[in-house]
């Protein structure tokens, strides 16, 4: 039992960049803020891209400007906020929600070309694009939540 312990907490002190050997290099864990709502929504738009594209043939040239406007907010405003970026980033849980995204939009497809009907209207789409956005921003909350309940920082505050 104390061997699991142990390891929980050198995985939660390399989540955030520290030293497992607990060395001089520990990390302040009261300092790691949460990421803003607002930062969930780029990878919401990433979420949504491929229906936003067959809604609107130009969106490419605006997903396009959003990974940059996201690479650029990533490297300077939520630049403080890398190691958690990271930590979610190594977590399982978090490319388990990325897969399963992806599965969920084939699934929906399969099922609806098995039930011999096809997404091809613009309305459609757009509900497709919606969900898959509300559903990206909402499990990547989850997850931040769950990352710092892990952490031992508590519950982030919805900003």
């Amino acid at each position: 039992m104390n061997g699991i312990m142990t390891r929980g907490s050198q995985e939660r002190t390399q989540a955030v960049g520290g030293d497992v050997a607990g060395g001089t290099k520990g990390v302040d864990l009261s300092k790691v803020k949460p990421l803003p709502i607002w930062f969930f929504g780029f990878e919401g738009v990433i979420g949504a891209a491929y229906d936003l594209m067959h809604v609107w043939k130009g969106a490419w040239v605006v997903l396009a400007a959003l990974a940059a406007v996201n690479v650029v907010v990533g490297l300077t405003v939520m630049g403080k906020r890398r190691k958690l970026v990271r930590a979610m980033l190594k977590n399982s849980r978090t490319r388990m929600i990325a897969v399963g995204l992806i599965a969920a939009r084939l699934g929906a497809h399969l099922l609806l070309g098995a039930a011999g009907t096809q997404v091809t209207s613009a309305a459609g789409h757009l509900v497709f694009a919606v969900a898959m956005a509300g559903a990206t921003v909402t499990l990547l909350w989850v997850d931040q939540r769950i990352t710092f309940r892990a952490l031992g920082l508590g519950t982030p505050k919805l900003v």
